[in-house]
């Protein structure tokens, strides 16, 4: 089989799943930036501190996701979903995506201990073993596999706030800030993934997994965790302004009440209608509410760091 434009390189770098790895960067780089907004910085600390956040961040999310499709790679033939990509198309080996799987998550968390402190290259390396040691793993197995790849999908904001923290030492751990968007992540997790569990759930049982929607009885208990969840989603999406109070406020609850209520009622929907469609409008509403919530929070810290 001819392979497409990129060959074997361009194979490597889409079994890093770049759309993932690109939310966790960003994420990560929101933690830094509402930690950093709050200290004076010498422009070569913020060039190199920052820029060792975002690209250890980068190369240890890459790691994790190429490791993860490195061991999904025979499930992942059998999902529509998921059978183009490079490994069950043989457009690379599984030796070569292990090996830049383990290459990325070493370099990425040898360049966060080297230039952003050891708190921030610990809880890198604790979404790379999470995520490969446990959820996916598990995602065979349970569908509280859901809640454990919440831990991975979270820690990224904590990375960057506690690279900001002053040498990146454990005292950053110690902030509401930091947690205020693990736990914004944490909750905003849950609905997105039932959503695209709902809307694949028949193809996730070709691949042998256990998601919620496809279980016995897997509507019912979808709904209630869905209830259970959007009655979260609200405080969570409020708690960065009760957490980080002065460096953000009004103007983040502006776009952040609309946003969340705006996605509660298309989960509460959801939860009425038991369709595919109404699950793929909550997918699609999440993907916008958490870059809108992220990108209000960084504008008015800078807005009113500046003024």
């Amino acid at each position: 089989m001819a392979r497409p434009a990129g060959g074997l390189a361009g194979a490597l770098v889409e079994a890093t799943k770049p759309r993932i790895t690109r939310l966790v960067t960003i994420t990560s780089g929101v933690g830094f930036a509402m930690a950093g907004l709050s200290r004076s910085w010498r422009a070569e600390e913020l060039a190199l501190v920052g820029g060792g956040c975002v690209v250890g961040t980068a190369l240890c999310a890459a790691g994790a996701n190429a490791l993860n499709q490195w061991m999904e790679r025979d499930r992942d033939a059998r999902m529509i979903r998921t059978c183009a990509r490079p490994l069950p198309m043989g457009r690379a080996s599984p030796s070569s995506v292990l090996w830049s799987g383990i290459g990325l998550g070493v370099s990425g968390t040898l360049v966060l201990l080297a230039l952003c402190g050891w708190v921030p290259a610990a809880l890198a390396l604790a979404c790379i073993v999470v995520y490969v040691a446990a959820y996916t793993p598990l995602k065979p197995l349970t569908p509280w596999a859901t809640h454990v790849g919440t831990i991975p999908g979270a820690l990224p904001p904590l990375i960057g706030w506690t690279a900001a923290s002053g040498g990146g030492g454990i005292e950053g751990l110690g902030a509401a800030g930091g947690w205020s968007l693990y736990a914004l992540m944490t909750v905003w997790q849950m609905p997105h993934f039932l959503a695209i569990a709902w809307m694949y759930k028949d193809d996730y049982l070709r691949g042998g997994y256990r998601v919620l929607p496809a279980l016995a009885n897997g509507e019912n208990k979808t709904v209630r965790s869905i209830t259970m969840w959007t009655t979260a989603l609200i405080p969570a999406t409020l708690a960065p302004a009760w957490a980080m109070w002065g460096t953000i406020g009004w103007g983040y609850l502006a776009v952040a009440v609309p946003s969340g209520a705006l996605v509660s009622y298309l989960a509460w929907r959801l939860i009425q209608r038991r369709t595919r469609e109404a699950a793929r409008t909550v997918f699609f509403a999440s993907i916008v509410h958490l870059p809108v919530l992220l990108l209000a929070m960084v504008a008015e810290g800078l807005i009113r760091a500046i003024g």
